[in-house]
């Protein structure tokens, strides 16, 4: 069975491998505080059809309660430690089963086998107070391997801890015309393609989200860094195929055999 990648959004992609289907980090509203999603419809219901969903850290476009709270019953859902401390909303979502990691670990998905892997982001729930919980990323292991990048900065050891994949979906953007520490942009997401030599990759985290208010403000940050992350890839990394998707498009990317 071929794998299939399908992009619903910002960070959220349904991951279809041996005939189990992984969800990264769910976010399933039209407007999440100061966000309203400016492209691609609300992803329908069969969207939150998942045998797990994977969570890379606790921000709030990650780590959407309500989001979760659509997962059908018995759904695992892989966080990081000590998450379920520290967002007091999940103890509500009784019908799930949760299963709380950090790099290192691994996880049986069904016929998958879920590797966790670190990633360079601030992962606390709140801009202010411990750090409670790691980062992570995932490597989904299957017919093919997929990295997961959640958010993440780039880091020397990235292609050593994610080691050898065949689908990489890479963060590129943001919901605001700057990014901090512990992002990706085009370039740095290219230059971590170039790192990683995955066989094909997905550009993720842009052009979904946008600041209420902020329409006139540097609009092309919110447009641009996909077909950024494309031309920066030809120039870094030109044997890797870049799947640029819209919300809700899939795509059945090469895998070794």
């Amino acid at each position: 069975m071929p794998v299939e990648i399908t992009w619903w959004g910002h960070a959220t992609c349904t991951v279809e491998d041996s005939g189990t289907r992984v969800l990264t980090d769910p976010l399933f509203a039209r407007r999440l505080a100061h966000l309203r999603r400016r492209r691609g419809d609300v992803p329908p219901p069969p969207a939150t059809e998942a045998d797990a969903a994977l969570v890379s850290h606790l921000h709030a476009d990650h780590l959407h309660v309500p989001s979760l709270a659509s997962l059908a019953d018995g759904t695992q859902v892989v966080l990081p430690r000590g998450a379920r401390a520290a967002v007091p909303g999940l103890r509500r979502l009784r019908h799930l089963r949760f299963v709380e990691v950090e790099p290192g670990d691994e996880v049986r998905v069904g016929e998958l086998t879920v590797r966790v892997v670190p990633a360079r982001h601030d992962g606390r729930r709140l801009p202010f107070g411990p750090h409670r919980s790691p980062a992570l990323g995932f490597v989904v292991e299957g017919a093919a391997r997929t990295y997961f990048a959640g958010d993440t900065g780039l880091f020397d050891e990235m292609a050593d801890v994610v080691g050898a994949v065949d689908v990489a979906l890479l963060p590129v953007g943001g919901w605001g015309p700057f990014l901090g520490h512990g992002h990706l942009d085009a370039a740095r997401a290219a230059e971590a393609l170039a790192r990683l030599a995955p066989r094909s990759a997905v550009p993720v985290h842009f052009g979904t989200y946008w600041p209420i208010g902020m329409d006139a403000v540097r609009p092309h940050e919110f447009h641009a860094p996909g077909e950024e992350f494309v031309r920066q890839a030809a120039l870094r990394a030109p044997d890797v195929a870049v799947h640029l998707l819209a919300q809700g498009e899939g795509v059945r990317p090469e895998v070794a055999t």
